[in-house]
C-alpha cells in the first residue's frame, strides 16, 4: 500500500510546543494577507522560524497590485529561513490574489522555496504546487482527485480537513453544521445507533431522527483520514498538510508513532 512521505502539520502560532514534539515539519498558520494588500504576522510569543509560512486571506478586501505584499512575503521568508510559502486563498477569487499566486509562484521558484496555492490558483500559478481539499459531502472523493490529478499532475497536494458535520435532510445546500469533537461524541452517545463507512466520500456516517427531523452526520477519524491518503497517494500525491488542532488526537495513529 502506497503512503504519503511528506506529511506537513499546519500549526497555530499557541500550538508550536505541543506540535513540535511529533518532530514533522511545520506550516506556520501564523499569516495574512491585509488590504494593500499587505502581509500580517500573528503577534505571539514564539517566533515562527523554519518550515513553511501559510498565509490566508480571510481579512483581505481590496487592493490594487501585489508586487509589494510578494516583496514582504519573500523578505520575511529569508529573515525566518521559510523553505516554503502555502497561499491559502480560500475567499472570494479576484485578479490580486491570482496575481500574488503566480508572482510568489515564480519567484519562489527561483530561490528554491516550495510554493502551494489553492485550487483556484493553480492555472495563475504554473510553478506552484496545487492544495486540494479532502473534505466533500457529495459525490466520490477518488473520483474528485483522479479528475484533479489529470488537472495537475504531480503538482497535486492534499490539505486534510477532518469532516464533522450534522445534515438535516434534505440537505438542498449541502452544507451541514459543524461539530466540535465533543458535540460528535455526545451525539454517538446520545443517539446509538450503528455507524456505517462511505466508500464514496471517504468517511464515517450515522443517521439518526429528532422529531420528524432526519439527520445524517459525516465524520472522520483516523482510519478515514489514513484511506484518504492512500487514495491520494495511489494517485501520486506525496505532500499532504495536516492541521494540527483538528488531528492532534489521532496522529499517533497516522504517523505510526
Amino acid at each position: 500500500m502506497e503512503e504519503i512521505r511528506n506529511l506537513i502539520l499546519a500549526v497555530e502560532p499557541g500550538q508550536l510546543t505541543a506540535a513540535g514534539a511529533w518532530k514533522l515539519p511545520i506550516a506556520h498558520l501564523a499569516y495574512r494577507m491585509g488590504d494593500g494588500p499587505h502581509l500580517f504576522r500573528a503577534n505571539t510569543p514564539i517566533t515562527p522560524t523554519g518550515g513553511w509560512m501559510v498565509v490566508d486571506d480571510t481579512r483581505f478586501s481590496q487592493g490594487d497590485g501585489a508586487e509589494g505584499f510578494c516583496n514582504e512575503v519573500l523578505r520575511e521568508c529569508a529573515a525566518r529561513k521559510f523553505t516554503g510559502v502555502v497561499c491559502l486563498f480560500r475567499g472570494r477569487e479576484s485578479a490580486v490574489l491570482a496575481d500574488a499566486a503566480g508572482r510568489l509562484s515564480e519567484a519562489c521558484k527561483g530561490r528554491e522555496i516550495d510554493c502551494y496555492v489553492t485550487e483556484a490558483y493553480g492555472l495563475s500559478a504554473p510553478a506552484a504546487k496545487v492544495i486540494l481539499p479532502t473534505a466533500i459531502s457529495g459525490g466520490s472523493l477518488q473520483v474528485r482527485l483522479e479528475e484533479a490529478a489529470a488537472r495537475f499532475g504531480k503538482r497535486l497536494a492534499l490539505w486534510v480537513e477532518r469532516v464533522a458535520e450534522d445534515f438535516l435532510l434534505p440537505s438542498p445546500s449541502g452544507a451541514g453544521a459543524p461539530l466540535t469533537a465533543e458535540e460528535l461524541h455526545r451525539r454517538r452517545a446520545e443517539r446509538g445507533g450503528a455507524v456505517f463507512f462511505s466508500p464514496e466520500l471517504c468517511a464515517h456516517y450515522f443517521t439518526y431522527m429528532a422529531g420528524d427531523k432526519g439527520h445524517f452526520v459525516l465524520f472522520d477519524d483516523a482510519g478515514s483520514i489514513r484511506k484518504k491518503l492512500r487514495m491520494a497517494a495511489g494517485l501520486g500525491v506525496d505532500t499532504a498538510f495536516l492541521p494540527y488542532d483538528s488531528t492532534a488526537d489521532v496522529l499517533g495513529e497516522l504517523v505510526g508513532k
